[in-house]
């Protein structure tokens, strides 16, 4: 199992549906999947920041693009039936703890209601071989245990974002047993799974209240980055990690079916989960310059302050492991930053950053 050609050729000339593509992940993976020779078809409102890693490498020029709400069930599908792709990847979302707390409602729409209307757009297109839904580590029902998480682990979710990944992880279940059943996969040719990742991390990411992107605007603006719940301990992982792991499961999918239609999880190494105050030291070291940095007191929404994700599944059946230890990706992140601060040309570097991830897979 895996990938037995380093350059995935797999990927030439497929024809791949991908939602969220204006994100900071979706970004990333139209670029990959660019790359790699795939003809890619977008589905997604406007980049959500500015700037915007979309705007900065012109992902336009070769994306086949529909700006659409995830909640617009007509336009998704018509999107869908035009583009007649043989994968679907799906990433549209509202993907922020904080604004979860302020919207709700909103949150609830898009990572429940969008995930339905792809399903329903997908049993009417016959195109599909396989479709990845993203939904998130925060799926869990997170008890702030010490090992990590397994697939079979009870789903769950504290705040609105979490419980909303979580439900659109059982509607995926739902949609799989009821329209896609593996037993029937000769009748109806879909193989449908689950992705969920830990915290990715990478240049290009400028969400709000978010570490990384908050660091990144503190230190280009000469100003000391405030912290939040400084002791927590995420999973950091290089944005390049899950989007090669989802690439794998889809090739997976397309070619062997029923076998892998399930979730699967994408983690770093244990030795990787590092508490937030850890990540902003060694970032202000990186940067120098008297980048600093301030603990801010007041009281927030809750957030998690443990989790982790067992990987072993993926490791074992799609000979997936991480590629870059947390330093490496830390410095990646720095090495791009300084490049956008000297207005270098950010599709080069992230081009530059993708070809030195994949030569760590030969």
């Amino acid at each position: 199992m895996g990938i037995k050609n380093p350059d995935f050729c797999f990927w030439e000339n497929k024809r791949v549906f991908l939602t969220g593509h204006t994100g900071f992940k979706g970004s990333w993976l139209s670029l990959l999947l660019n790359h790699l020779g795939a003809e890619v078809y977008g589905y997604s409102l406007n980049p959500p920041t500015n700037p915007s890693l979309y705007k900065l490498c012109r992902i336009d020029d070769f994306v086949r693009t529909t700006t659409g709400d995830i909640r617009d069930a007509q336009k998704l599908e018509f999107a869908l039936d035009n583009a007649c792709p043989d994968i679907v990847i799906h990433m549209a979302a509202q993907p922020l703890v904080r604004m979860s707390y302020l919207d709700p409602s909103y949150t609830f729409q898009v990572n429940i209601m969008g995930t339905i209307n792809l399903f329903e757009a997908i049993r009417k297109i016959k195109s599909v071989r396989c479709l990845i839904n993203v939904t998130s580590d925060k799926c869990y029902e997170n008890k702030e245990w010490l090992w990590p998480y397994r697939e079979n682990e009870a789903l769950g979710g504290y705040d609105p974002y979490a419980s909303s990944k979580a439900c659109s992880e059982i509607v995926t279940a739902a949609y799989r047993n009821s329209f896609f059943n593996t037993n029937d996969f000769q009748k109806h040719k879909l193989a449908i799974a689950t992705a969920r990742a830990g915290n990715v991390i990478g240049g290009g990411d400028w969400a709000s209240d978010r570490l990384i992107p908050d660091f990144i605007r503190a230190i280009l603006n000469k100003e000391k980055i405030v912290v939040r719940n400084p002791n927590a301990i995420r999973p950091w992982q290089h944005v390049l990690e899950p989007l090669t792991g989802y690439l794998l499961l889809a090739e997976r999918l397309y070619l062997d079916g029923p076998a892998f239609a399930q979730a699967w999880n994408f983690g770093p190494n244990d030795d990787d989960a590092k508490t937030v105050k850890w990540i902003v030291e060694s970032l202000c070291s990186k940067w120098g310059g008297g980048a600093s940095f301030d603990i801010d007191s007041k009281i927030h929404p809750h957030e998690a302050t443990y989790l982790k994700l067992d990987f072993s599944k993926a490791k074992s059946c799609l000979a997936w492991h991480p590629r870059w230890h947390l330093e490496k990706t830390l410095n990646s992140i720095i090495e791009f930053t300084h490049s956008y601060s000297l207005n270098k040309n950010i599709k080069n570097i992230c081009l530059n950053q993708i070809n030195e991830f994949l030569n760590t897979i030969q």
